[in-house]
């Protein structure tokens, strides 16, 4: 057994195992850091800041597995984050010749903003392709099952007629919300250079060899020319300023990741809901089980994406309030962000990963459904015969008469069409009909087949 102190996702099975979690690792954060230090030095050689062949050296020594985590995570101490020794031991690990051009003109909120957007970036990739799959799956629940009618429910209680197809529409709408902010955020996600203060300055002195005059340039120039190439060689955005205390690109992703696991909480709290034993119209693929109870199959992939959902909003609210961050520079509000942001896109992207498996082989149970829309003897479509009767008894004489027969149906559990059928007024009223759960179920196909035309 190892005490090494290694996070292997013991407390988190909803992430355990999923391709964010190996997106997000120390390893690829340290890939992500090397990546960017990489970066810089290819981006300073094509304007002409460093020589092509420290460019090369830099890139071919910037590999994880060349270099000790743990070494560098201890050593971070010393100066509070993890950049420091990562580039003392990447200057060491290349030619003499090319060791001046490692980090130059950079400073490590430069690297860590960065390998940040590159994580981020990458995670987000994977996010996306499981709420794909999850979109897809509702899709087809919701065609399969547009006119399957259930009963729909309010502050836990029945209310009127809906169908499961326009449940799961809904579901699915929520999951391309969530698809299109966490897809505009990945487009935006900006490369970090400004230096000391975020002004570039260091690169147009070494520009002009000290005099800031140099062959691209000083200042705006140098600054235009190598940001641009630094976020062509990443694959990400080159930002209009430096954003050393500009947070949007942080908090943009807060905001995306946390209503993607919150849209994926919904669609799991209202399949746990569904799938009580005393409801049973929904249930698990392939239920968990229960260390004291051999009958049960627990919903448990719906449980782990709610446990997510419930997480995340306390993991964004750390990145927002990082975003109040004091000069150029803060003392602990960028320092806050690496483990709340490495939580969030991995809590996020465990449960699309669940969300995705919990969808394909989601069970629907029509004959309960239709079951349970009899639990209240015809009093589910009591709206109906309000709006029916009306115009027939007029409206207080209605109201009075519907009334009365509802408690008389509670109180006799009798149906309310035997009960209505009482009255001398309705003998020409087909009661079956009206009273029929399946015949009012308004619009819900139509509003089915509008949601799933949008792609």
């Amino acid at each position: 057994m190892s005490l090494d102190g290694t996070d292997a996702g013991l407390l988190s099975p909803g992430r355990a195992g999923c391709p964010a979690e190996a997106a997000t690792g120390d390893a690829a954060f340290l890939q992500a850091m090397l990546d960017a230090e990489a970066a810089l030095t290819r981006a300073q050689a094509a304007v002409g800041l460093a020589p092509a062949q420290a460019a090369t050296a830099v890139s071919a020594a910037a590999d994880a597995d060349r270099f000790d985590i743990r070494d560098v995570a201890l050593r971070a101490q010393a100066g509070g984050n993890p950049v420091i020794p990562l580039v003392a031991d990447l200057t060491a690990a290349v030619p003499a010749d090319a060791a001046p051009y490692v980090h130059r003109g950079a400073t490590s909120q430069d690297i860590m903003d960065t390998a940040m957007m590159l994580v981020a970036r990458r995670t987000l990739d994977l996010i996306l392709a499981d709420l794909a799959r999850t979109e897809s799956a509702l899709a087809r629940l919701a065609s399969r099952h547009r006119d399957t009618v259930m009963p729909g429910r309010t502050l836990t209680q029945h209310a009127v007629p809906t169908t499961f197809g326009l449940k799961a529409a809904g579901w699915r709408s929520l999951i391309l919300d969530a698809r299109d902010r966490v897809w505009r955020v990945r487009e935006g996600l900006p490369a970090q250079l400004g230096g000391a203060a975020g002004t570039l300055a260091a690169f147009g002195a070494y520009a002009g060899g000290g005099s800031g005059e140099g062959r691209v340039g000083a200042g705006v120039g140098v600054g235009e020319g190598l940001v641009s190439a630094y976020a062509r060689e990443l694959r990400l955005v080159a930002p209009a300023l430096p954003w050393h205390t500009l947070r949007t690109p942080v908090a943009d992703l807060a905001g995306a990741l946390a209503f993607a696991a919150g849209a994926l909480g919904k669609v799991a709290t209202d399949v746990l809901t569904l799938s009580r034993t005393e409801i049973a119209e929904l249930s698990e693929g392939a239920g968990g089980g229960s260390s004291a109870m051999p009958h049960k199959a627990n919903p448990v992939r719906a449980t782990l994406i709610v446990a997510a959902a419930r997480r995340t909003p306390a993991m964004a609210a750390t990145l927002l309030a990082s975003m109040v961050a004091e000069d150029e520079r803060p003392a602990g509000a960028w320092h806050a962000e690496w483990e709340a942001l490495r939580d969030l896109l991995r809590t996020a992207g465990g449960a699309g990963h669940q969300a995705a498996e919990l969808t394909e082989n989601l069970r629907v149970h029509p004959e309960a459904m239709r079951e349970h829309l009899g639990l209240t003897h015809g009093l589910i479509v009591s709206e109906r015969l309000t709006a029916e009767l009306t115009p027939l008894l007029g409206r207080t004489r209605a109201k009075e008469l519907l009334t009365s027969a509802a408690r008389r149906t509670r109180d006799e559990s009798r149906s309310l069409a035997d009960i209505l059928a009482e009255e001398p007024g309705l003998a020409t009223v087909d009661l079956t009909r009206l009273t029929d759960p399946a015949r009012y179920t308004g619009s819900a196909g139509t509003l089915t087949d509008r949601a799933l035309e949008r792609r």
